[in-house]
């Protein structure tokens, strides 16, 4: 009104838009901002409540040794007397042996694994296979004792695992998953985190990779075990899922675990290095490997195969003998062959 009665120019007019579009836009920012503010201040709420939540109080929580999440009396007796000071033998001398295990997840009635029973020599290589969803990665968490078994027990050199210190026991077991963890941080302290004491021990980091085959991708980037992996950094370098994974095995080889699980631990890796991988495997004397695989030409050099169907152990023997018996491993062991001839 004030442009067209001449009381004002255009460019007056102009300015006072723009001005409004401004003082607009800065309020709508505030108030996102501040409702960005709130919304964060949920999840840090949630965040310190779920710190502060008793472990005793989460259905199929395990209590450490360090005071934190201890059980209750009525389960000290299923525990044992000896539960926090038991030490876990060094070297293993018998082996794991499970004992009709069955497990059901917390909260749920679905048995996963049902009365499974078979052996794990102390230094031997033993292979789980199975179709998806046999149980197999349950029965690895099983033995990392992230779980116990609703019935049945698991052995260590002849000792329940639940009479051992839980700190301890899991210091004694090194896992590898498929969904293995990516840290943005140089490759000697990827690798060097397997043994959080010893990390800045560039010479066990080294024999680590080494161990492991994961030397040869190390030394080819730009400043070896000192380039900083990942790209949150501005100098640092994104490796390959399947080069990702094979560091992630040698942060299990840089532990000190007697025992070593590896969950389809060359998923992502060519079939070149993960036969490489498995030569270092087979080198390990002094440690106890269950591995878990799809690939029936890693499975088969292994001491022994264990066939899970259905959470039951249906067969168990060595390649020859479970192909001579023509039962379930034969068939999923002919069905990958058929595919190479």
């Amino acid at each position: 009104v004030q442009a067209v009665l001449a009381r004002i120019t255009i460019g007056d007019v102009a300015l006072v838009f723009q001005a409004a579009q401004n003082c607009r836009n800065s309020l709508e920012y505030m108030i996102r901002a501040g409702g960005d503010v709130y919304e964060n201040a949920l999840f840090a709420t949630r965040f310190f409540e779920l710190m502060d939540l008793a472990p005793q109080s989460v259905a199929g929580a395990l209590a450490g040794s360090s005071g934190v999440g201890k059980p209750e009396p009525a389960d000290a007796g299923r525990l044992g007397e000896s539960t926090a000071s038991r030490r876990v033998p060094r070297p293993l001398r018998r082996g794991l042996v499970l004992d009709g295990v069955t497990f059901a997840y917390p909260d749920t009635e679905a048995e996963i694994l049902r009365d499974v029973s078979f052996a794990v020599p102390a230094g031997s290589r033993v292979a789980i296979v199975g179709e998806n969803g046999a149980g197999k990665s349950t029965l690895v968490k099983l033995l990392a004792r992230l779980y116990d078994p609703t019935q049945g027990r698991i052995l260590l050199d002849g000792q329940d695992y639940r009479d051992f210190d839980l700190d301890e026991l899991r210091r004694n077991v090194s896992v590898v998953l498929q969904d293995f963890f990516r840290y943005d941080m140089s490759a000697a302290d990827n690798v060097g985190l397997g043994h959080v004491e010893r990390i800045d021990h560039r010479d066990r980091v080294v024999a680590a990779a080494r161990a492991s085959g994961a030397d040869e991708i190390i030394e080819r980037l730009p400043s070896g075990f000192d380039t900083m992996l990942g790209r949150i950094f501005d100098e640092g370098v994104d490796l390959s899922g399947g080069e990702w994974q094979h560091v992630a095995i040698a942060r299990a080889f840089m532990s000190q675990a007697q025992i070593l699980l590896l969950d389809e631990p060359t998923a992502a890796v060519d079939a070149l290095r993960e036969r490489r991988l498995h030569e270092h495997v087979a080198a390990l004397e002094d440690r106890t490997v269950v591995f878990i695989s799809h690939r029936f030409s890693t499975v088969r050099a292994s001491d022994s195969i264990v066939v899970l169907d259905e959470g039951r152990v249906v067969e168990q023997g060595s390649h020859d003998d479970l192909v001579a018996a023509g039962g379930k491993y034969a068939a999923m062991f002919g069905a990958q062959a058929a595919q190479y001839r």
